[in-house]
């Protein structure tokens, strides 16, 4: 099989470098890829927002199987265009793909199938999101409506603080992704999300991980796309992992397929648990990023069939092993991330950093010869595996040591609730 992986993030080299061990698979791309996924497979230069230019490299490589990575890529339909070209993909409809690009048409799916989720309100205009704010108080979430990479969330502990993120949205900092914004009640708790694939009527559940969304040590800074994870979630036991399956995800396929849109892909609920049980924050339509690292690090299936399956709509059956090690990762940003930060800089030390127990995921790199680049905010994915997420940290942070890049930081806490409860 020929498979072609689109997307050029850390998310989509570990997609390729699980999907390179497959002895089904004969030939690999990545479009258009980065400086770490040009060593498992060749990298094709090709503009993925392009969906014909994308089809034509699939066809010019003689592609079996594509697998899409990014949300904007979900959200804007490739998946249909690849399939309506007769190429088999793994990735929700344009339709599907709302779970995750509007925040509104997934709480409209909350009020329907009664799954549980934060109250909320939709604004299309600064004055009545603002007049709501002043009902409702602090804390409080306000969130672009649309995709902004992770970073259109803002956790206001004060009314001042939603105003802001209220005025930010509806004057362009999110682009159209702004151009509507939800406001939901804060809701108390510990997050945790829960992965899933579905054909659009089987469900196979993958695994946990636990995220680190803020920029900075302690949770502190401003909102980013992840700055490291680990997986699986021991938060998340039988009992609370059996009552998110009943009353968020069955409700959610059923009925995705219910109102004529089935959903076909991997399903990523992320979770607040709450002192009334696991709620839904929000969904997306693809394999996180960073916690398709450590989920890739952790599977010891082959994943293109469990990938082809749910594409074919063939995954009654199937069943995924994992590892019994813990896996966690931590992202290398560029200084100045999430907000402006520099390209170009050299990053000296990653070769022949990986061994059975780390691997250096590339998410914003390229090459330069024999030099490697920063080319991104979120630039490199240290992904360790171990008998304890305490023993994955301590791997991890040795890569992290190792690697020469003055121009980068990372967290130092990844994992730190977890190792606060294994001590």
């Amino acid at each position: 099989m020929r498979v072609m992986v689109i997307g050029s993030g850390g998310r989509e080299h570990a997609l390729a470098w699980k999907i390179a061990q497959s002895p089904l698979v004969s030939a690999l791309f990545v479009a258009p890829g980065n400086g770490g996924s040009a060593l498992v497979a060749t990298n094709l230069a090709v503009d993925i927002t392009d969906h014909a230019a994308v089809i034509a490299a699939a066809k010019d490589n003689q592609i079996d199987f594509v697998v899409v990575g990014p949300d904007a890529q979900v959200v804007a339909g490739l998946g249909d265009d690849v399939r309506a070209a007769g190429i088999t993909c793994f990735c929700p409809s344009k339709a599907a793909g709302q779970l995750e690009g509007s925040k509104s048409f997934t709480k409209a799916l909350c009020d329907e199938f009664d799954i549980p989720t934060a109250a909320y309100g939709r604004f299309e205009d600064e004055a009545s999101a603002l007049a709501y704010l002043y009902t409702q108080g602090a804390p409080i979430v306000v969130k672009a409506d649309g995709l902004a990479a992770g970073k259109g969330v803002t956790v206001a502990m004060s009314v001042e603080e939603a105003e802001e993120a209220i005025i930010d949205c509806f004057s362009g900092a999110f682009g159209a992704s702004g151009a509507a914004v939800v406001i939901e009640e804060f809701m108390e708790g510990e997050e945790v999300s829960l992965f899933v694939l579905s054909d659009g009527t089987a469900i196979l559940p993958l695994t946990t991980a636990q995220d680190h969304k803020r920029a900075f040590d302690g949770d502190t800074g401003p909102n980013t796309g992840g700055m490291g994870a680990y997986s699986p979630a021991p938060v998340m036991d039988k009992v609370l992992y059996d009552q998110t399956m009943d009353e968020i995800i069955l409700p959610t396929i059923r009925g995705m397929a219910q109102r004529g849109t089935p959903y076909a892909g991997v399903l990523y609920a992320g979770l607040m648990l709450t002192e009334d049980g696991p709620k839904l924050v929000e969904y997306n339509a693809r394999f996180g990023d960073p916690e398709c690292q450590v989920m890739m690090m952790r599977m010891d299936s082959d994943i293109v069939p469990l990938l082809h399956a749910v594409a074919t709509g063939t995954l009654e059956g199937h069943d995924v092993v994992w590892k019994d090690d813990y896996a966690l990762t931590v992202i290398m940003a560029s200084n100045g991330y999430p907000g402006d930060y520099g390209k170009g800089s050299e990053i000296r030390g990653v070769e022949g950093l990986d061994n059975a127990t780390l691997t250096v995921f590339h998410a914003g790199t390229k090459r330069d010869g024999d030099r490697l680049l920063a080319n991104g905010g979120r630039v490199l994915n240290i992904t360790a595996l171990g008998a304890s997420v305490r023993e994955a940290q301590e791997r991890a942070y040795h890569g992290v040591d190792a690697i020469v890049w003055p121009e980068g930081f990372a967290r130092r806490d990844i994992g730190w609730r977890e190792i606060a409860r294994e001590t």
